[in-house]
């Protein structure tokens, strides 16, 4: 059993900026199925919302996030988290962050933040490091890991499930106590445990077929979490991202929201602009807005997709913002300067997850969540754009101020080994690959954008079909990772259907077309699931 005070799951800005503050006062395990780069933050392209401007302020940032959370946000959420955010900022630009900077107007030699605007955002408020914001936060973070000798990393090591009293069959409050971890490269099982263990593993935009998210995005701490016990807020809204390239050999390349924030238009396919038919801010509308306008727009013209273009601006504009998008579609044949860029809607965010208090404390002592993973209720029906790095930083340094004030129970028994019985190696590996591929498929088609009840109950029980079938693969065989992130995902997906069928309304990105309207009597009620309760 290896020991440690602290165990972090995951390796992205939540979880980094957790593990360099708590080893000021122990031992940090930092666990991750990939290597320590793989995270959704590291493909956060836009960058993250802070007022830093003499122009922008604290009302108006809040303002923007409860009305792009369409009345289920928690206000006073919101409010601790945009006023806590631009001193963190700066302790991200100290630690050795470069955001992009411009000359200051009329001051030769003096320079300023470069500052951008996204949907939703009524003032320039974004930073950003060019269009690869969060793989140079990502930078910054790793490399003052490596310089931290209380910290240590296993790479390619797939958490399975948490450890609690009540697992272990004890008596009286349920506590986690660490976690069981696939060792992929040894092929083993081994345990871990320490008082405090913190989920930071990111969301699950790999249970839809088209996505934004890197492969690792299976939705493991939500699924392992609910496994164990903890509530479960919000799954209903999944944020689809309006603009992913369409492309027969790139199916995740996100464009980046601030290419319609530096002037790009949404064209259809005859070519002409049509945000005007769905909301005043045209472009800029938040992105749930912009989402469902493109899929309306789809389905009325039968095409497979929009353009975004901006081709109007200058090419030097256009490269000096854009420089890695701009590479990476001239390898695949676009010419952003030149050409509107074919994309469509995209699984990117999930909104709910865990249920914490703003410290990141969910309702198992001894297990935090922070990012994606979590629901503060800072995002409500749907997330502001680049609001998501903001909420990860400043709860992750809230859930390290919090755990390094406490005092912690010492493990007082040892967590058994982990027990693989009778399970033998699987001879039938296309049964994973087959259930991977039908469960995307089915969340796609049925559990999309716009949403009907019925599509929702088909849904639901082939969902439930699906799952005694991994159940049953799963204690028949030694486990693998893909095997584990099918189990995550089914879960997952159970989950996000039971909240949909859940609220009889349409909200912010739950959109179902039985219920068409907002019921004023749910706003600021949340959707909380536990185990048993689905």
């Amino acid at each position: 059993m290896k020991q440690f005070d602290f165990l972090v799951l995951g390796s992205g800005i939540a979880g980094l900026t957790f593990a360099l503050k708590a080893a000021r006062r122990g031992r940090v395990a930092i666990i991750t199925k990939k290597n320590r780069a793989d995270s959704n933050t590291n493909w956060a392209q836009g960058g993250i919302a802070a007022v830093t401007s003499k122009e922008d302020s604290f009302e108006m940032h809040v303002r923007d996030t409860l009305e792009a959370g369409a009345g289920l946000c928690h206000e006073s959420v919101v409010r601790t988290i945009v006023n806590e955010g631009p001193a963190l900022i700066q302790e991200l630009i100290a630690l050795g962050t470069h955001f992009t900077e411009r000359e200051v107007p009329n001051s030769p030699g003096a320079r300023e933040l470069d500052l951008t605007k996204e949907g939703g955002h009524s003032k320039r408020r974004v930073l950003h490091a060019k269009d690869a914001t969060g793989a140079e936060i990502e930078r910054a973070l790793l490399d003052a890991i490596a310089r931290t000798p209380a910290i240590e990393v296993f790479e390619n090591h797939f958490a399975i499930d948490l450890v609690t009293t009540q697992k272990l069959g004890g008596a009286g409050a349920n506590r986690c106590l660490g976690v069981y971890v696939f060792d992929k490269a040894a092929g083993r099982v081994e345990t871990f445990a320490a008082p405090v263990t913190l989920l930071a593993t990111g969301g699950c935009g790999k249970v839809y077929l088209y996505t934004t998210n890197p492969d690792i995005a299976t939705g493991d701490g939500v699924a392992m979490a609910y496994r164990a016990g903890a509530a479960v807020a919000n799954m209903e809204f999944i944020q689809f991202h309006p603009t992913c390239l369409f492309h027969p050999r790139e199916r995740t390349l996100l464009i980046t929201e601030a290419v319609r924030g530096e002037g790009g238009y949404l064209r259809g396919a005859d070519g002409e602009r049509f945000m005007q038919k769905y909301d005043a801010r045209l472009e800029l509308a938040p992105r749930d807005i912009v989402a469902r306008a493109i899929d309306a727009e789809m389905k009325r013209t039968g095409a497979d997709n929009v353009w975004l273009d901006i081709s109007h601006k200058p090419a030097e504009f256009v490269t000096a913002h854009f420089p890695t998008i701009h590479a990476r579609l001239l390898k695949l044949g676009v010419d952003m300067t030149k050409e509107a860029i074919p994309v469509v809607p995209a699984a990117h965010y999930q909104c709910g997850g865990v249920q914490t208090n703003l410290d990141g404390e969910t309702d198992i002592p001894g297990l935090y969540a922070v990012g994606e993973v979590a629901c503060t209720g800072l995002h409500g029906a749907n997330r502001l754009a680049s609001n998501s790095l903001l909420e990860a930083l400043v709860c992750a340094h809230r859930a390290a101020v919090k755990v390094m004030a406490a005092d912690f129970p010492k493990l007082d028994r040892a967590i058994p080994a982990w027990r693989s019985g009778h399970a033998s190696d699987a001879d039938e590996l296309v049964v994973v690959s087959h259930n991977w591929e039908e469960i995307r498929r089915l969340m796609w088609d049925y559990v999309g954008i716009v949403r009907t009840v019925k599509r929702l109950e088909r849904a639901r029980k082939r969902l439930a079909n699906l799952q005694e079938e991994i159940q049953q693969y799963y204690w028949d065989f030694t486990v693998t990772a893909d095997l584990l992130e099918l189990r995550n995902i089914a879960t997952v997906a159970e989950l996000i259907v039971a909240s949909a069928l859940a609220r009889k309304e349409s909200r912010g990105l739950h959109y179902v077309l039985d219920f068409p309207d907002a019921d004023p009597a749910r706003a600021q009620r949340d959707t909380v699931l536990r185990r048993g309760h689905v």
